[in-house]
């Protein structure tokens, strides 16, 4: 009798094992169709397992000064998210986009931009962290501050840059493209804008070092940098800018050899994601290419897997955001030979997606939802598997 109860438990602990390794894929949303603009989420796992994410929400975006950041939690084994609460709230001005990171201590941060004037260019970013998330609700906020960043004048490099990317353009200039150009070139002599402006869409990296890059990007210049923190987060700098006229909103991924990789959304006229490489922790970057993946202009995030596979999560179309795949590498993404869509609808936006791994394998990605009807959050969970399917 005693061996049939030994077969028994070692047959119900392969089947565990078996669906642990299934494809698999739920999702759902995160609160009902809501009649204001709900959009650009970070996600996080937090030490008892539960998952909190933020988004903001709002009559707008920049231009609404009712906008503010909100939060929701889904406990362990539950199906439901709670009743969205508010994170943050800075009272006649809006508070954007948002990122959330859990360090290695257990403390959760939050990023966001407050937009002093209506405008991108005149954002600052802010940061709350805490030493308990708690299980409920919002947490207490520990520590409050702003990321004041000053980067080195990187005018005479950009205006160089710029030059020899217009004349890599096979076509003339557009009347409207002349005058955006006059701007620009305006703007990177203002010390001002220089300082200004840089706000967060993606998840921090941390290094094997312990440094901790937040990227950042610029509406104003269209290009991107990374805050740089060696003392957990305490101080900031900036880095070398990625200099691409087109490149905003990075996900950095790290390779075994040490180079980083910055995986950006498309803001120019490549309509493909824009790739760029640094060999010295993120100090300084290379040139801004681009990747054989469309982007229609849209966030996308990326994640190593505790495996060493990469994923990038985006909408790899040419026009509109009713597509959003997931992408995956063997090769830390050097190829990207399979795909699977989390959405493809006709009707609808599905996008600005944030991802990561949970402790159980399950990659968790949260997105906008547009739809007829209103907009929240969507989540979706899955495994590598469930990706590979249909390779």
């Amino acid at each position: 009798m005693l061996w049939k109860q030994g077969l028994l438990c070692v047959l119900m602990l392969a089947a565990g094992a078996l669906r642990a390794e299934e494809p698999g894929f739920t999702s759902e949303r995160i609160f009902p169709l809501n009649p204001q603009h709900n959009h650009a989420p970070g996600v996080v796992e937090l030490p008892d397992g539960q998952l909190f994410v933020s988004w903001y929400r709002g009559s707008g975006e920049r231009k609404a000064d009712d906008v503010a950041v909100y939060g929701a939690r889904l406990q362990p084994g539950e199906k439901s998210w709670s009743e969205p609460f508010l994170l943050v709230d800075t009272p006649g001005f809006p508070d954007c986009n948002t990122s959330l990171h859990l360090d290695d201590n257990g403390r959760l941060w939050l990023f966001w931009p407050i937009i002093l004037a209506n405008t991108w260019e005149s954002c600052l970013t802010r940061v709350l962290v805490t030493d308990n998330p708690g299980t409920a609700g919002c947490p207490k906020w520990t520590r409050s501050d702003t990321l004041f960043l000053k980067p080195a004048d990187f005018a005479p490099e950009a205006k160089q840059r710029l030059a020899e990317e217009l004349s890599q353009l096979a076509r003339p200039l557009t009347g409207r493209e002349t005058e955006v150009i006059a701007t620009l070139k305006a703007r990177l002599d203002d010390k001002l804008l220089q300082r200004l402006g840089w706000q967060p869409r993606c998840k921090p990296t941390v290094l094997p070092s312990g440094r901790m890059l937040l990227p950042l990007y610029s509406d104003t210049y269209s290009f991107s940098l990374m805050a740089i923190s060696d003392d957990h987060g305490q101080t900031w700098r900036a880095s070398q800018p990625l200099m691409g006229f087109g490149n905003i909103q990075p996900s950095v991924l790290r390779r075994n050899d040490g180079t980083l990789i910055a995986y950006m959304r498309e803001n120019g006229i490549t309509e493909k994601v824009r790739v760029c490489e640094s060999t010295d922790d993120g100090e300084t970057w290379g040139r801004v290419t681009t990747l054989d993946i469309p982007n229609p202009g849209s966030g996308l995030d990326a994640v190593r897997l505790r495996n060493g596979v990469w994923l990038l999560v985006l909408n790899d179309t040419v026009n509109g955001r009713n597509r959003l795949s997931v992408v995956l590498s063997d090769d830390e993404g050097k190829t990207w030979p399979v795909r699977r869509s989390l959405e493809d609808h006709p009707e609808g936006k599905f996008h600005y997606p944030a991802m990561i791994q949970g402790r159980d394998g399950r990659i968790h990605v949260v997105y906008s939802e547009f739809v007829e009807g209103g907009k929240t959050m969507k989540h979706a969970a899955f495994h590598e598997a469930w990706v590979r399917e249909r390779q």
